[in-house]
């Protein structure tokens, strides 16, 4: 049972929920026919390997540039409810707690939603780009074969990118909702 939801407000919440890991199924399920598909000849196989280092080294770069900025965020936003008060949901919502307890609560809470945010941020950027190079490779070996196939792998690739990021938007704003309710309320 979540606090303070109606049965139908409830089915809504875990259909919400079921829709979500049906996307990053979805996601997966594209990933697996993209890669089985022809990279081509070996010369573009070399041509992708130099794009895919370049990508990588791409990707770490900004993941460490932006690893500092996801502390210092995390920690403003975990003592950010010393600042602002919590509100009256997050005290129905944590009855019969005190006010310093409903503090912590949602202080951890705002943190580990931030970094789960984050997180899944980095998936769907890791895993987009990652998922288009190995789908550019095969674009590139099936426009020689049709068009059609060639446009059936690129609309795929994309759509990898498209599902995790709403699965996965999806799937935290969910959890979120039924761990903290009617707290979520500003």
């Amino acid at each position: 049972m979540i606090f303070g939801l109606s049965m139908f407000e409830q089915v809504a919440i875990w259909s919400v929920l079921g829709i979500s890991l049906v996307g990053l199924l979805y996601a997966l399920f594209l990933r697996n026919q993209i890669l089985r598909e022809d990279k081509g000849s070996p010369k573009m196989q070399e041509v992708w390997g130099s794009i895919r280092e370049g990508a990588d080294a791409y990707l770490k770069k900004q993941l460490f540039s932006i690893l500092p900025l996801i502390a210092i965020l995390t920690f403003a936003l975990f003592f950010s409810v010393y600042i602002v008060p919590p509100s009256s949901e997050a005290m129905q919502r944590f009855a019969g707690r005190s006010e310093n307890d409903v503090r912590l609560i949602i202080g951890i809470g705002r943190a580990i939603a931030f970094i789960m945010g984050a997180l899944f941020s980095l998936i769907v950027g890791q895993l987009g780009m990652r998922m288009a190079v190995q789908g550019n490779v095969r674009v590139a070996a099936a426009s020689k074969v049709s068009f059609s196939s060639a446009l059936r792998i690129a609309y795929r690739s994309g759509t990898i990118t498209g599902m995790l990021t709403d699965g996965l938007g999806l799937f935290g704003g969910t959890i979120i909702f039924i761990i903290f309710g009617i707290a979520t309320r500003f």
